[in-house]
């Protein structure tokens, strides 16, 4: 189950050579303790928070293109510091078209330079039909998310995560979609622990229960690990449901590569996808690119109109097997 809403880097050990003295070396009276955080005979290991399980394969997730058809404008203004409307039209015959108008403010609290809270999102069509979301720090290591869809005036969607962030390890409580009218719902619970400066392994319980479940109640269990080592990340999810692993590596200052490989146990099929992103600062560009083994190539190019507040966005996605292409054209103004 999708959440609605940071990888750590290791360090490799350092490897002295050792020289062959004619004539015996007096030890020093003191030890010389090593600077390496992961050296374990010199002091004890420095172990990072490793995030979220949520945010496990995000950086492989982030570099694929995300495709849209047809034409799409939107218009963000910024009203004040805090507080910024936007205004989104969309016209495609795969998606429902129409109008959008989205909310977004960020309040005053701090832990962070970078992070401000409570954050409150949301964007809601003529016909009512509401997404929100809200999000918010109580401490430094105790954040909550809360998500709700309304459709045709029924919440068809609610969530809401609470994480708790130690010094080395992460813990998550998800629920979804309670019900106490026919007692069903569903509950996540979700442990990511840095075991080394390179190492962060974890588990993932998801249990749920309702009148609609085989048995009334299912639980399903997975197992969750990343290794990261400079600019490579691999990680991967393991559990009766399936596996799914993933690869990102930055080449350069210009080039992220990722590979991911799903299986699902239960459907008898597997889909891999290979994916890439080009940063062009000088050229206010960037292009994202992938292909999978469905035979589908995607491509989204985003680029800024300097001097003008405005961003060209251009989708393609094509499939040659099924004779299949779709384009999109967008414009982001502000």
């Amino acid at each position: 189950m999708g959440n609605v809403l940071a990888a750590s880097s290791g360090k490799s050990n350092s490897v002295s050579a050792g020289l062959s003295l004619p004539e015996p070396v007096v030890a020093p009276t003191q030890t010389s303790v090593s600077s390496d955080p992961t050296d374990t005979a010199g002091k004890d290991i420095f172990l990072e928070n490793p995030g979220t399980v949520e945010e496990l394969h995000k950086k492989c997730k982030d570099i694929q293109a995300v495709t849209f058809e047809g034409a799409k404008i939107m218009l963000n203004k910024g009203l004040s510091n805090h507080f910024q409307v936007s205004h989104t039209i969309n016209m495609s015959n795969t998606v429902p078209s129409g109008y959008r108008f989205g909310a977004t403010y960020v309040g005053t609290k701090q832990f962070s330079p970078t992070e401000a809270f409570p954050v409150l999102l949301g964007d809601i069509d003529p016909s009512g039909n509401l997404n929100a979301n809200v999000i918010h720090q109580f401490s430094p290591r105790v954040r909550c998310k809360f998500a709700s869809q309304v459709q045709d005036s029924k919440m068809v969607a609610s969530q809401l995560t609470t994480d708790y962030r130690g010094d080395d390890f992460t813990g998550s409580l998800t629920v979804a979609n309670p019900n106490i009218f026919n007692n069903s719902g569903v509950i996540v619970g979700q442990y990511l622990q840095s075991v080394t400066p390179t190492i962060a392994l974890g588990a993932e319980i998801a249990y749920q229960y309702g009148p609609n479940v085989p048995g009334r109640q299912i639980a399903l269990v997975s197992a969750l690990g990343r290794y990261t080592s400079g600019n490579t990340t691999w990680s991967g999810t393991l559990g009766l449901s399936g596996l799914h692993l993933c690869f990102y590596q930055k080449a350069s200052e210009q080039l992220q590569i990722g590979a991911e490989v799903e299986t699902s146990l239960r459907m008898q099929e597997s889909v891999a996808t290979v994916a890439y992103q080009i940063d062009l600062p000088k050229a206010d560009l960037v292009f994202r690119g992938s292909i999978d083994t469905n035979w589908h190539i995607s491509g989204v190019l985003e680029k800024r109109l300097q001097p003008l507040p405005f961003t060209l966005l251009l989708s393609g996605r094509m499939n040659h097997v099924k004779n299949n292409f779709r384009l999109g054209c967008g414009l982001m103004i502000g």
